[in-house]
């Protein structure tokens, strides 16, 4: 683990390779999984506000269970998470042609209609944030066999997951922070070698 700040890091961010192949995979990260993604307070209360601008791209079964049960809810680790249908789909998911699922909020912020990207969790993704119970947060990569994918490409790239992730870690953390986290893992990498 790496000590950035207060906040644990875990080796993987550093040591291993990453970059989403959207091609490959067609984005399974919105569709795999037991639960939707996780959501702020104040991500739920943009959910509901972005919700019309992005109604019309939401599957018409999405639309059904919004409807009916709301944009989120609590799941059995008791936290807050994006609805899902059918067992799988985020609500938020919408599919381009050739089948690639992509995310109604993201299409949306791509396309000028709306200021938010997307939930914190999802740009994050493929990693997770927690808090420990002394208060600290600890910064994990999340393997999922679906991601394999992304592993190959970030090798053939060279992109490690702190590199590709940038832009989302310096939006949860800071850019002093990522400075901090950059040259530590270029001088973890130096010592420590691939």
């Amino acid at each position: 683990m790496l000590d950035i700040q207060g906040t644990l890091v875990s080796l993987d961010l550093v040591e291993r390779f990453f970059c989403c192949d959207l091609e490959s995979c067609l984005g399974a990260c919105c569709i795999e999984g037991d639960a939707g993604a996780p959501i702020t307070k104040d991500e739920y209360e943009l959910l509901k506000k972005i919700l019309p601008t992005v109604w019309d791209d939401l599957l018409p079964r999405a639309q059904e269970e919004i409807a009916a049960h709301g944009v989120a809810y609590v799941d059995q680790e008791g936290d807050l998470v994006t609805n899902i249908i059918d067992g799988k789909n985020c609500v938020f998911t919408c599919y381009e042609p050739g089948g690639l699922c992509s995310c109604a909020i993201e299409r949306a912020y791509r396309n000028g209609r709306i200021a938010w990207r997307k939930p914190l969790s999802c740009f994050l993704y493929p990693v997770r944030v927690k808090r420990l119970s002394d208060g600290t947060f600890a910064v994990n990569y999340d393997r999922w066999k679906i991601c394999k994918c992304a592993e190959v490409l970030g090798r053939k790239e060279g992109l490690r997951v702190y590199q590709f992730l940038k832009e989302p870690l310096i939006e949860r953390f800071g850019q002093a922070w990522y400075d901090e986290l950059a040259l530590t893992c270029e001088q973890y990498l130096k010592q420590f070698g691939d």
